[in-house]
């Protein structure tokens, strides 16, 4: 049994029972707790209600789809989601649809695999070193969200807010790509419409600000055509 996982409780939302106890044996074996539901109806109290680290959610579900209860989640939660679906097609479509999902795995599977797939996304969504509550830090990147301060290697780099907010919401889910819009909603709260460029153009002055003058290796990738994550 792996430790490191034994306080990590899991919610599988799957429908087909077989599945859903190959996945608790699975789990069970790296030291993970899990639930288990077979269809979507408490699936959102459970996630809120419930101390749960992760939920695996199958897109087809009887009362309520997957589809529908990830983006109701990421309405209070930023929860990692794992996404089952029978149909590899489907996969591109969940991508462009831009429900918050972290990742995706099409049935049949290997269970071995999916659970795989959730240890690497909670090593991602954790930060790598959570020095206090106000502060969080990846790799040589250290914020702090109190005194409005950025360190990169040790060197205070001065960010304008909106660099700030687009720091803060990528580096507390490193890996995870943000889609232009949503990092549009966390930078401009009072609603006012910009563009796609803007964002361009705020990542672009961020970026070359964390680079302190190419000294320092570039954390901050564009993904063409989705968005922008810290890695």
């Amino acid at each position: 049994m792996n430790n490191h996982y034994h306080n990590k409780r899991v919610l599988i939302v799957e429908d087909e029972p077989k599945i859903a106890q190959v996945l608790v044996d699975f789990l069970t074996l790296e030291g993970f707790s899990s639930q288990v539901l077979h269809d979507g109806l408490n699936a959102l109290e459970t996630i809120r209600d419930d101390e749960i680290d992760f939920v695996i959610l199958d897109l087809m579900l009887p009362h309520k789809d997957g589809l529908t209860i990830c983006k109701e989640v990421r309405q209070f939660s930023a929860i990692p989601i794992l996404m089952l679906t029978a149909r590899v097609e489907e996969i591109d479509r969940l991508i462009g649809l831009e429900i918050g999902a972290d990742d995706y795995v099409c049935k049949p599977f290997s269970a071995r695999e999916v659970v795989a797939r959730v240890k690497t996304i909670l090593r991602r969504t954790e930060p790598s070193v959570q020095m206090a509550e106000d502060e969080i830090s990846y790799k040589q990147l250290l914020i702090n969200i109190e005194r409005f301060k950025c360190h990169v290697a040790s060197v205070e780099v001065e960010l304008t807010p909106v660099e700030f907010r687009l720091l803060h919401t990528m580096i507390k889910r490193p890996g995870v790509v943000h889609s232009r819009d949503s990092l549009m909603q966390v930078c401009y709260v009072d609603d006012r419409v910009v563009s796609s460029r803007t964002i361009d153009s705020h990542i672009k002055n961020l970026r070359s600000k964390l680079l302190l003058n190419n000294r320092q290796p570039d954390l901050l990738h564009s993904i063409y055509g989705v968005g922008y994550k810290i890695e």
